[in-house]
């Protein structure tokens, strides 16, 4: 929109002017509305982590809450793949190895996350060594360390996802990092483990 010479020769600036705050309308109409969308997918996220949780903490058994980390928790978090994984030193671990927990080899955990306690990571082909058949499913993944107790081997809780931006290096990792603590919390529970 251009301005308007009026017949007295003053330059008509209104229409340029209304233009203008039209234009800035739109873009915070724009931006409200993508703010609003991301805080209604956080507070999904959100909802999403604490029904994990809660089933979790209503396992009946060790190899219930396994079981509920294996096919629970994908469905719950709208994931394709979840797995534990546990360090093994070569000497047996009859409750993990009973029960669907992935045994993996010593230094495992520093190899996949070396001094971070979560990883996330977009746009990848899944790696069979984290998440086994399901492997090929998987395009973006967050591998979380598990500090059990001082008395277990080393774990690592790894989620995958088809979406290949569901998980990103720029993601905040709170809520991932709670659900860790919690599910820490509660194999030490069921293996009657020291802190």
């Amino acid at each position: 929109t251009q301005a308007t010479t009026r017949p007295d020769g003053v330059v008509d600036l209104q229409a340029v002017m209304v233009e203008r705050l039209r234009g800035e309308s739109t873009r915070l109409r724009d931006e409200q509305r993508s703010l609003i969308s991301a805080s209604r997918a956080n507070q999904n996220t959100q909802n999403r982590v604490h029904a994990a949780i809660l089933f979790l903490l209503d396992a009946e058994s060790f190899e219930h809450l396994i079981q509920t980390i294996n096919t629970d928790l994908s469905v719950l978090l709208d994931l394709d793949v979840s797995v534990l994984l546990v360090e093994s030193d070569g000497r047996s671990l009859p409750h993990a190895e009973q029960s669907g927990v992935r045994i993996v080899e010593e230094g495992f955990a520093d190899l996949y996350l070396g001094n971070r306690d979560v990883a996330l990571a977009g746009n990848l082909a899944g790696d069979e060594a984290l998440f086994g058949a399901a492997a090929n499913l998987v395009r973006s993944q967050a591998l979380v360390r598990l500090n059990v107790s001082s008395e277990a081997p080393p774990c690592i809780l790894a989620l995958g996802s088809r979406e290949p931006d569901m998980f990103h290096s720029g993601m905040r990792t709170e809520l991932i990092s709670f659900l860790a603590r919690v599910l820490e919390r509660c194999i030490r529970s069921w293996l009657d483990l020291p802190a």
